[in-house]
Parts: C-alpha cells; sequence; structure tokens
C-alpha cells in the first residue's frame, strides 16, 4: 500500500479561458487522481513549458524532463481569444523538447472538420465539452505511451553512442597492425647481419 501512497501522479497542463471550464476540469482531473496546473490562455500555457511566445527569437526553451514540475500531458480549450488550442497545439508539436507531450482538445462545437484538423497536426485526443468523468480515463493511456517513446528514443540514443565508440575501434586496430609490421621489420633486420656473416664464413 506505501508504493502506491509514494507514486508521484501524473502532471496535467489544463488550459482555458473560462473560469467555470477551468474549475470543472480542475475537479474532474483531482477527482481521476492527477496532478493539475491550469492557466487562462495559451501564451501563458508556453510560458509554463518555458516557450516564451512573446520573443519568437528567443533560445530559451526548456526541456520537458527540466521543468520545475514535469508536465506529462495538456488538455487545452479550442476557442481562446489571442492564441487558440489549435495555436497551441502547433508550437508543442514544433519544439522539440515539447512535442512528445500528449495534447487533447476540448470544444463545445462538434466540427468533424475542426477535429480532423487538430488530429492531423498531433493531437491524441479530441474531447466534446462538458468533459465527463469517463473522459478521463482516456488520458492515461496517452501519458503511457508517450513515456514508453521517451524510454525508446533514449535506449536508441545510447545504442547510438555505442555504435559510434565501436565505430572507433578500427584505429586501435590499424594502430596495433603498424606498431607489429614495426616489430617485423626490426626482426628482418637483425636476421639480415646473420645471413651475411654465415655466407662471408
Amino acid at each position: 500500500m506505501a508504493a502506491v501512497a509514494t507514486e508521484t501522479p501524473f502532471h496535467v497542463l489544463a488550459v482555458d479561458d473560462s473560469v467555470l471550464d477551468r474549475k470543472l476540469i480542475e475537479r474532474l482531473l483531482k477527482t481521476s487522481s492527477f496532478q493539475v496546473t491550469t492557466v487562462d490562455s495559451g501564451s501563458k500555457a508556453l510560458e509554463f513549458l518555458g516557450l516564451l511566445p512573446d520573443d519568437e527569437d528567443s533560445p530559451v526553451s526548456v526541456h520537458a524532463d527540466q521543468l520545475e514540475v514535469a508536465v506529462n500531458l495538456i488538455i487545452t480549450d479550442y476557442c481562446m481569444p489571442g492564441m487558440t488550442g489549435y495555436d497551441l497545439l502547433k508550437k508543442i508539436k514544433e519544439s522539440s523538447s515539447l512535442r512528445d507531450i500528449p495534447v487533447v482538445i476540448m470544444s463545445s462545437e462538434n466540427i468533424p472538420s475542426r477535429i480532423n484538423r487538430c488530429l492531423e497536426e498531433g493531437a491524441d485526443e479530441f474531447f466534446l465539452k462538458p468533459v465527463r468523468l469517463s473522459d478521463m480515463s482516456k488520458l492515461k493511456p496517452h501519458i503511457l505511451k508517450s513515456k514508453c517513446k521517451e524510454h525508446y528514443h533514449q535506449e536508441q540514443h545510447e545504442q547510438g553512442d555505442s555504435k559510434s565508440n565501436e565505430g572507433s575501434n578500427p584505429t586501435n586496430n590499424s594502430s596495433r597492425d603498424s606498431s607489429n609490421s614495426r616489430k617485423r621489420k626490426a626482426a628482418d633486420q637483425e636476421t639480415l647481419p646473420q645471413a651475411i656473416r654465415s655466407r662471408h664464413s
């Protein structure tokens, strides 16, 4: 039982400009044992994630796992003033450090073209409002899938490193070969005077 208690809950960043919707999604997420941070706009979400929208040229971009609190999933409203949920989704998927975080879009309008556009851009799920408690069960599989992806990338990276180390071995072999040939030459030179001496005698 103690192990379950110490297990860190998955952290969800919820983005919605409506106070009521924000409170609702926060309650649903907490009921489903998620840790929640809520913000009221796409730009604040990017700020929280370490991507600064005001300064496009800014090199400041933190890695998802370097955030003070790692974010495991982002759930955002589609219709928001300024930056829409779709814009936020695009920014996240364009970022090399954040693109593996699953993104779920919520909307009160059931517009198939909008839903398809979000899914094509990389959204993992599209919820119709009002979001229900049963929807929360769909979030964890996306988080686990992204964790597997992260683990896979890490393994690939480590394998790449070990391959490059293997690749450096031939140079060691060639230096070994050259030292062997030097020894052979020295040995030949030693036998040469003997052969000359034996001929003279």
